[in-house]
């Protein structure tokens, strides 16, 4: 009997705290260990460099084809970071190191594949949007990602097949700069679009139901109170991110 397709998930292992405080690796840690109880990956790891994620991606199960696969970790608009080395689309050029990996990937991928960057607004503003249509148009399939900076809610999701063209705003989940320029994004909340609690799986599903994406514009304007977190993991996962990239806070979100 033919074994089913993998559905199989990578983080990155090297956001972690000082003098023992927890970073945001260890959140992705218990993560993939909690789908993995939940059955809803085969197989996931933690990574130090792109290198040996995408390997790993390419020869783990060789037997076996891939119909899943999901990223956790650090992300900006249009790129993914692990260790603050970032992914673009420029990593799908024929010439650039990263290329023979992920085409080796892209042939164990089944016809109606998904990638899932569980990052903060990779697919926001224009770099984000030209990120996603050039990932499926390399991979064939469908890709999914965030427009919001993400923590226990997961706002903006939206997803793409190959061929398409995206649907949501360019300036959905920016908090300041422009759809050319982007300087900070929103925090997710539960009532911004296309919001999923991380323990929900299926974007698809999601995606379904979840409503207009456009149906709101949340861009802080001149005069309105700063936009606060509303405790918990919001306020960890920021924490967390600055303290993986050594900057203070502003400069850590402006890129």
């Amino acid at each position: 009997m033919r074994s089913a397709p993998l559905r199989l998930m990578l983080f990155d292992r090297t956001c972690t705290g000082k003098r023992l405080r927890p970073g945001l690796s260890h959140a992705w840690w218990a993560g993939s260990h909690l789908y993995r109880g939940l059955s809803r990956f085969d197989a996931s790891l933690g990574v130090t460099c792109w290198e040996d994620g995408l390997e790993w991606l390419a020869t783990t199960h060789p037997d076996r084809e891939i119909a899943e696969i999901q990223y956790w970790g650090h992300g900006h608009w249009g790129e993914l970071f692990v260790d603050r080395k970032g992914l673009t689309a420029d990593a799908l050029l024929p010439t650039h190191p990263l290329h023979r990996k992920l085409a080796a990937i892209r042939e164990r991928m089944v016809p109606d594949h998904l990638w899932w960057f569980r990052t903060c607004e990779a697919f926001g503003a224009v770099r984000g949007q030209e990120f996603a249509r050039r990932f499926t148009d390399f991979f064939g399939g469908r890709a999914a990602g965030h427009t919001y900076i993400i923590g226990l809610w997961q706002s903006g999701l939206h997803s793409l097949r190959a061929g398409e063209a995206p649907t949501w705003s360019t300036e959905e989940g920016l908090s300041r700069g422009t759809a050319d320029s982007p300087v900070e994004a929103l925090w997710s909340r539960r009532r911004e679009p296309n919001t999923i609690h991380f323990k929900w799986q299926d974007p698809r599903g999601v995606l379904s139901v979840a409503g207009d994406s456009g149906r709101r514009d949340r861009r802080r304007r001149p005069g309105d109170a700063p936009r606060r977190s509303s405790g918990g993991v919001d306020d960890f996962g920021r924490e967390g991110a600055d303290r993986c990239s050594g900057r203070s806070r502003r400069s850590a979100r402006a890129g």
